[in-house]
């Protein structure tokens, strides 16, 4: 077999790197000079290649650099003697090949290196990991002017072993291809910092949010040789955030070099200017906001024990308004509907923010929307807050309402006012439509009123990005509220002006800006496939327990796959549609007098052994998988749907046929 030219020189690129990688030339060389003393001291006779080669195989090297080869079997040859999958298609397992980076020598690029990391004392008593042991691990995510990025996972320890490198482009989407190459002054002045947010992932996939920090990047602008080394320490969160977790290593480059760097003194002058900036723009919004609530509260005494909510605090106990923690957020080719947004948010995942010791007490903790996405779930208000910036996003009028459902839990949702004046409430954590039609109470008692779907009770407050409403009327209750949001008398407004001036575009860094939504990183054939064959697994040994035999019906299984389909686009769309066809092909699958029971279930996470567990606690799925009979014959179907940022709704359905025997 011949190569061409150019493959030849790759392949023996390739072959000169791992013999470097492996010191082998040193390990030749000291074999050699062993050789030559050991044999060619008595009669200097010459020493042969045979020789060499017959030298190296005793003491084990050829054996060890053939070892470090990994050979790529064909995919297909991999298929057929691997154990029978449902089908799909294959999917390469070998490493992928890291591309290079395109740098335009016209632009302006900051090189950010994280070289390890120390201090993180939680884990000071951590082990080091086994070779192929699964382990807790910390990874890195990073967002800068619409850049996203993320490091490779290291394992949790008290010196976590980050070596990354990141290329963040300075001015991105600011400047048109046909602009000069920013400078230095012209880069002091964007404020834009790069938000880091450390994730800690344990051995059953479970996320948690370490620290979220902000970098001020720009001291590299008055750094001498355009390097600047920086050790972030990063805080906790929530109860936790004026206590250190850790101490990351940074190093911060310009690429190309700057030809005029700024002295120290004028970027920290910048820097204090926009502190002050920054802090009178928030002094007047307070002053304003304590107005604001004291004519809320003249208007009826009763309104201070209403959820009228202005300030909330972020991950990293700062208060900030409520308004800054939406605006509108485009999607992209990622979702196409208000309504597959809704379905988007709902598959994130639901926990609410951890609270030490007990009481009852509710933590509260709003996420910036980055530390949201990259932990994959967060609580009610993380969620409204990205529903209603993604219905902003697609040009509907939305709002976070702030308000109760049944026994006073506190409780935010989305509404949207249509341009009819029709009012729809939106359940960020299930993606549920709820249309509102307020009831009278001034109707004659023979008048039929509608009865509310709806599970909220009372409301407080609405606001988006650039309104804020305090609900004043009589009663807070959500079935008699009227959504008339221009009547005063109904609906106390704040500041149009007052919120523009602490939220974007008018505020400046104290707020940070929205990442943009990632792609779905998760390939839903594979996942499925993987999922399904580990409950074949599970299931096979719960029954083996239980003294059954396990007979599976690949046919059928793979009969259930257009129900699934259907759930999933009833859940996004409320259209239910191909029930007709799914029905007469199980009635065509079943024979006379055999008895056909299915069960489908729905998860947001992708644990098999976690997904059984929870299955087996429902009399109705316990009964399939637990079948006796004559004839059984057991299936199971799991469907992967993935949405953006990883999310993805998990549908599993387990069924079985058998003879009935009376």
């Amino acid at each position: 077999m011949s190569l061409p030219p150019e493959k030849a020189s790759e392949l023996k690129q390739i072959i000169h790197q791992q013999l470097l990688k492996m010191d082998v030339h040193g390990r030749i060389r000291e074999v050699l000079a062993e050789t030559i003393r050991e044999e060619l001291a008595p009669e200097h006779q010459q020493l042969s290649t045979e020789d060499l080669i017959k030298a190296l195989r005793q003491r084990g090297i050829i054996d060890d650099v053939m070892k470090e080869l990994k050979f790529v079997t064909d995919v297909n040859e991999k298929a057929r003697t691997s154990a029978p999958k449902p089908s799909t298609h294959f999917v390469d397992r070998e490493p992928p090949v890291l591309k290079k980076t395109n740098i335009d020598p016209t632009r302006r690029y900051l090189y950010l290196q994280v070289l390890g990391g120390k201090a993180f004392l939680e884990h000071l008593q951590e082990p080091e990991p086994l070779p192929g042991q699964i382990c807790s691990t910390f990874t890195l995510y990073l967002h800068f002017r619409n850049q996203r990025f993320r490091s490779k996972p290291v394992p949790c320890a008290c010196e976590p072993d980050f070596q990354d490198g990141f290329l963040l482009e300075i001015h991105k989407d600011s400047l048109g291809d046909g602009s000069k190459m920013v400078d230095a002054t012209t880069m002091l002045s964007i404020c834009d910092p790069v938000h880091m947010v450390l994730i800690k992932t344990d051995t059953f996939g479970e996320t948690t949010l370490v620290a979220s920090y902000f970098l001020e990047w720009r001291s590299v602008l008055a750094a001498e040789s355009g390097i600047t080394n920086v050790a972030v320490e990063l805080l906790g969160v929530g109860t936790e955030s004026k206590v250190s977790v850790g101490v990351l290593n940074i190093r911060l480059e310009m690429y190309p070099q700057l030809n005029k760097t700024l002295s120290p003194e004028i970027t920290s002058t910048q820097f204090t200017l926009e502190r002050q900036k920054t802090a009178e723009k928030e002094r007047l919004f307070l002053v304003y906001a304590k107005q604001w609530w004291r004519e809320y509260l003249q208007i009826r005494p009763t309104h201070n024990v209403r959820l009228v909510k202005i300030f909330a605090q972020d991950e990293n106990g700062v208060n900030r308004p409520v308004c800054s923690y939406v605006r509108p957020l485009r999607a992209g080719r990622l979702l196409d509907t208000p309504r597959q947004a809704a379905r988007f948010v709902s598959v994130l995942g639901y926990e609410r923010a951890p609270v030490i010791g007990g009481g009852g007490g509710k933590q509260e903790q709003w996420c910036t929307l980055l530390a949201f996405l990259c932990r994959n779930k967060g609580d009610c208000e993380d969620h409204s807050n990205l529903l209603c910036s993604l219905l902003l996003g697609f040009g509907l009028e939305a709002f976070v309402c702030v308000g109760t459902k049944a026994k006073g839990v506190p409780h935010t949702w989305v509404m949207t006012c249509g341009t009819d004046g029709t009012i729809v409430f939106w359940e960020s954590l299930t993606g549920h439509r709820y249309i509102h039609r307020p009831i009278n109470p001034d109707d004659p008692p023979l008048v039929e009123q509608p009865k509310p779907l709806y599970p909220y009770r009372t409301i407080g407050c609405i606001f988006n990005h650039q309104k804020f409403f305090g609900n004043c009327q009589p009663s807070d209750a959500v079935e008699i509220c009227v959504f008339d949001l221009h009547d005063e008398s109904k609906w106390k407004p704040m500041s149009g002006e007052a919120i523009k001036s602490v939220c974007p575009p008018g505020a400046t860094s104290s707020v940070p800006p929205f990442p943009p939504l990632c792609a779905s990183a998760i390939d839903a054939a594979v996942t499925s496939n993987e999922i399904e064959l580990q409950l074949r697994i599970l299931v096979s040994e719960h029954r083996k327990d239980l003294g059954l035999s396990t007979v599976w019906d690949d046919q059928l299984s793979y009969l259930l796959s257009p129900a699934l389909a259907a759930y999933e686009l009833e859940r996004t769309t409320g259209v239910s549609a191909g029930n007709e066809e799914f029905q007469d092909a199980i009635r065509r699958a079943v024979p006379d007098g055999h008895t056909f029971k299915g069960f489908p279930i729905h998860f947001v996470h992708r644990n098999a052994r976690r997904a059984f567990a929870t299955c087996l606690r429902s009399p109705f799925c316990e009964e399939i998988i637990c079948c006796r009979g004559d004839q059984v014959r057991l299936a199971v179907r799991v469907r992967v749907f993935t949405y953006p940022e990883s999310a993805c709704a998990v549908w599993i359905m387990f069924a079985c046929k058998y003879r009935s025997v009376l």
